[in-house]
């Protein structure tokens, strides 16, 4: 071969795909034919001061973009027309805007990340094979997300409007709740000596097992961090049968982790899918000191609970952080009866 002849590409020499190819086909694809306004026109056009519509944009959790560069589209001016309608329309306040944009960010945040790193896997295994072009894939599989995404939301709206139907809609309005927390016993030394993939699945395969126990128990999921997860009931029966539900899961099952569960009852209030208040503080507390497959509960809980079922036993005070002298109780399922 000469030094003006093209160097040959053998097979293995092949680049792998490119994820960065598919940024200007999901771009063009998503937002039809990709960004032409600056942020100061999508003010304008959509009728929103500039100040507030940078804000919005931080608290879906978007770096700031400057005022004149050409990054937004017919969408977003869309996206801002509706927001400002919802708050004439009195169905958002005001101040209440920056918490409903934030949850929804870090709701589809969330999502998007397990989305896209599912779709490069799909196209990286495609690579040398018959799979289709991004753009064709793109086009496929985004309604038939959508579609689905929409159908899910539907049904958790039919679903949150049934639980909450009897009760005053306002978010502020505390109820007493079951509140608990299920975290996996040893988390950080156990992840230093796993592979990622190990990892994943070991974090999936809990996060699906409480989500099964928890809605099962007829309680709610409430989040998930990584190996933490935090969940209400409104019957302290099935709270304490899902309590030890989970540490006996941990103790029969291979694939299950051990775990610390820690439970409080208590006035809880509500906002934009999360819960607050000093039940949730002392159920965290309560987990943290909780021992691996056992279940403390607070003083409220356990006295609502009926001792014939259960074993409960006082255990030391503990002085945990916001909290001196905290008072818990350990929950066993009841010996049973000789005779």
């Amino acid at each position: 071969m000469t030094d003006d002849e093209p160097p040959t590409l053998r097979l293995e020499d092949e680049p792998a795909f490119d994820p960065s190819l598919l940024i200007d086909v999901a771009s063009d694809f998503l937002f039809e034919g990709g960004a032409t306004l600056t942020q100061r026109e999508v003010a304008e056009r959509s009728g929103m001061d500039l100040d507030q519509a940078n804000a919005l944009w931080r608290y879906l959790g978007f770096p700031e973009v400057g005022d004149d560069k050409v990054a937004f589209t017919e969408a977003d001016v869309q996206a801002l027309v509706v927001v400002r309608r919802l708050t004439e329309l009195g169905v958002l306040q005001t101040e209440r805007l920056p918490e409903f944009v934030r949850s929804l960010g870090r709701t589809f945040a969330r999502l998007a990340d397990w989305q896209v790193r599912v779709l490069l896997a799909t196209l990286q295994n495609d690579v040398g094979g018959d799979g289709d072009p991004p753009l064709d894939v793109l086009s496929e599989v985004v309604p038939m997300v959508e579609q689905v995404q929409g159908y899910v939301w539907r049904r958790h709206l039919l679903a949150t409007a049934s639980r909450i139907a009897l009760r005053d809609v306002q978010s502020d309005e505390s109820r007493p709740l079951v509140v608990g927390f299920v975290d996996i016993v040893g988390y950080t030394s156990r992840s230093r000596q796993m592979s990622p993939r190990a990892l994943g699945a070991m974090v999936e395969g809990f996060e699906r097992t409480v989500s099964d126990l928890v809605v099962g128990h007829g309680g709610q999921v409430v989040k998930t961090i990584g190996d933490e997860a935090l969940f209400t009931l409104t019957d302290v029966g099935s709270a304490a049968e899902l309590a030890l539900a989970l540490v006996e899961r941990g103790e029969s099952d291979d694939d299950f982790p051990d775990v610390h569960v820690g439970m409080a009852y208590g006035p809880v209030v509500p906002r934009l899918g999360d819960v607050f208040g000093p039940t949730v503080n002392i159920a965290s507390r309560l987990t943290s000191v909780s021992r691996p497959n056992r279940v403390l509960l607070d003083g409220a809980l356990a006295e609502l609970l009926d001792d014939e079922e259960y074993r409960l036993r006082r255990v030391r005070r503990v002085s945990v952080k916001g909290y001196e002298n905290l008072e818990s109780w350990s929950l066993k399922r009841s010996r049973p009866r000789e005779g």
